[in-house]
């Protein structure tokens, strides 16, 4: 059966006018970010230290240093992404939603990891920190697990997605389009009809400077086109995939009776989820870093190229000779000739040598202070990278230098954050729409590992009644996004937060009281957790004591004076887990406790 249904004197809603006119529309959004895309091109080159093929007007100098002070300050701040990785905990809105919050909460990271989404959350922050947008696609894949299909998540490139100008919001684009290359004999194969219709390609896409050459001649442009329509009193979103030149669709979800009515995916969202560095109006896209610091870059660079060429020519000899001043030129810029042969007498301005000037360090004081303006402008100072300035030594100070430093990167992390929150909601949709099998995850945990299944039941609408009489009630979830502590510092300091606790005796039950109100006026990861097990350490020290009094009551009446005597001094003298008394903590404590806390925005 052809993928795009015809139904019998009827023609299906996209054909090749629908096509033409999808085609038109992707020229003339392409046709208004010609400047997104050279930006974003050129920022990636500065990445890569080529700078100088984009400073360089004509032919290439002799001298073009790149140094490496804007990678240094976007590395830095890729490490500070990396170390406060997301997580997520899924919450529930109703009640009855708690046991299928718990299990999301374990199967979610499940399906992450099998989509390899620490490798695409590093891409997608290398793009947000060079070119300013990371690009997150998050798709329904029937061909995996052997076609029971599973969710994949990808970084996706954003100079080949195109939208609407003037939107900043990219679901209130009325036209979404993905342009990807691919193989000519692979389209064939996969598409039939297609055999022998490949030929000139009708549309090129926007590249890389790449180092080693890409033949393109044997590739189609293929775009997946995404729309939103109105379906009665709800919008759906649909989805076409063509190539430009083509009169026939490869595949239209409108021409599919299963997705007319409901669309391509559910929750009629573009897959795709933009992340911004720092925003700018009228465009879902932001500036990065390199934008910001390849100016100040460049200033380094063209002064480091002038001291260089000083260094050359004085370093190297040169000599003014007279066209008559009878000298062998070879023989004499010949360092392995013994003797230089001259015509006739050797005047004194026969050969002269060319004295250079050494330059003023002054120049080299303004070169530094663009280097120092660098690392200001980008958040990149040389205590967010273990360094200290102006003589402190304290390791209370540093640690309060460090704390103050990373600001810049916990404020961009909120940014990825949000980002990642959105992914996580979409993948909950997806989940909702296609898991409609049980299948069967491993979840590692504090216990080891455990087996679970889950499927889609717990997630589509229910009877408010039970019968269905007073509606449908459709289960939704919150999305809490915490930090995993990946870095060594923010794990010592939580092991050294959990020791300290000990000291205090917070996990003595008989203080209980006290350690739940101390624990209640402070703020840290998993406090809940803690709480609860203080909690629960009391309970259970409350419960032991009534018991030995029983057993002591018993033993009273049954003669036992000595076994009650005993029962009841060791409910008197029940062994605690800490001496009872709060110990304060010192300054350098309270700014690590600080410092390990600000590496998960809140």
């Amino acid at each position: 059966m052809d993928k795009n249904e015809k139904n019998l004197g009827e023609a299906p809603p996209i054909g090749k006018d629908e096509l033409e006119r999808a085609y038109q529309t992707l020229r003339k959004y392409r046709a208004a970010r010609a400047n997104l895309e050279k930006r974003i091109i050129d920022d990636q080159q500065w990445y890569k230290l080529r700078q100088w093929e984009c400073l360089r007007k004509k032919e290439r100098e002799q001298v073009e240093p790149a140094s490496a002070w804007l990678f240094n300050a976007i590395a830095n701040k890729h490490a500070d992404a990396m170390d406060a990785l997301p997580a997520a905990a899924i919450l529930p809105r109703e009640q009855g939603d708690v046991q299928e919050a718990k299990l999301l909460s374990a199967v979610v990271p499940v399906v992450l990891d099998e989509c390899d989404f620490e490798s695409v959350y590093s891409g997608v922050m290398d793009d947000k920190l060079i070119s300013g947008t990371g690009v997150y696609g998050v798709f329904w894949n029937a061909d995996r697990l052997n076609g029971l299909g599973e969710i994949d998540i990808e970084q996706i490139d954003v100079i080949n997605l195109f939208w609407e100008g003037g939107v900043t919001d990219i679901q209130q684009s009325r036209n979404l389009f993905y342009m990807t290359l691919r193989d000519n004999d692979l389209l064939e194969r996969e598409y039939p009809p297609l055999k022998g219709k490949l030929t000139a390609p009708a549309m090129d896409a926007a590249g890389y400077i790449y180092d080693d050459a890409v033949d393109v001649s044997e590739k189609s442009v293929v775009v997946d086109w995404y729309y939103k329509k109105r379906a009665g009193t709800k919008t759906v979103l649909h989805y076409c995939k063509f190539i430009p030149g083509q009169d026939e669709p490869l595949f239209a979800s409108e021409n599919e009776r299963d997705y007319r009515e409901n669309g391509w995916y559910a929750h009629a969202l573009y897959p795709f989820v933009f992340d911004a560095l720092y925003r700018s109006k009228g465009t879902p896209c932001g500036f990065g870093y390199v934008d910001i610091g390849k100016n100040t870059q460049e200033f380094i660079d063209r002064g480091d190229q002038a001291i260089m060429q000083n260094m050359l020519f004085n370093c190297k000899p040169r000599h003014f000779i007279r066209s008559d001043g009878s000298v062998n030129e070879a023989e004499y810029g010949d360092l392995t000739k013994d003797f230089v042969h001259v015509d006739g007498a050797l005047g004194q301005d026969s050969i002269m040598p060319v004295r250079g000037s050494s330059l003023d360090g002054i120049y080299v004081t303004v070169i530094n202070n663009k280097i120092d303006e660098l690392k200001e402008t980008t958040g990149n100072r040389d205590v967010s990278s273990g360094g200290t300035t102006g003589g402190a030594t304290a390791a209370s100070a540093i640690a309060a230098m460090q704390e103050a430093g990373s600001k810049l990167s916990r404020d961009n992390m909120r940014g990825a954050y949000r980002a990642y929150k959105k992914v996580v909601l979409m993948v909950i949709e997806l989940m909702r729409q296609f898991y409609d099998l049980p299948r069967c995850f491993r979840i590692t945990g504090e216990s080891g590992a455990d087996f679970v299944s889950f499927s889609n039941a717990g997630l589509l609408p229910q009877s408010l009644d039970g019968n269905g009489d007073m509606g449908l009630r459709l289960p939704v979830f919150d999305v809490e996004v915490t930090a995993v502590k990946a870095s060594p510092y923010s794990k010592l300091s939580q092991n050294e937060m959990a020791l300290q606790f000990y000291s205090a005796g917070f996990f003595d039950p008989k203080a209980a009281d006290a350690a739940l109100a101390c624990i209640e006026m402070m703020d840290f990861d998993r406090k809940d957790i803690i709480a609860g097990r203080i909690a629960e350490n009391a309970a259970q020290y409350a419960e032991n004591i009534r018991l030995r009094a029983l057993a002591a009551q018993l033993a009273e009446r049954c003669g036992e004076r000595e076994l009650a005597q005993s029962l009841s001094g060791s409910a008197q003298d029940a062994p605690a887990a800490g001496n009872g008394r709060a110990k304060p903590l010192s300054r350098l404590e309270r700014v690590r406790a600080a410092a390990a806390e600000g590496g998960a925005p809140a």
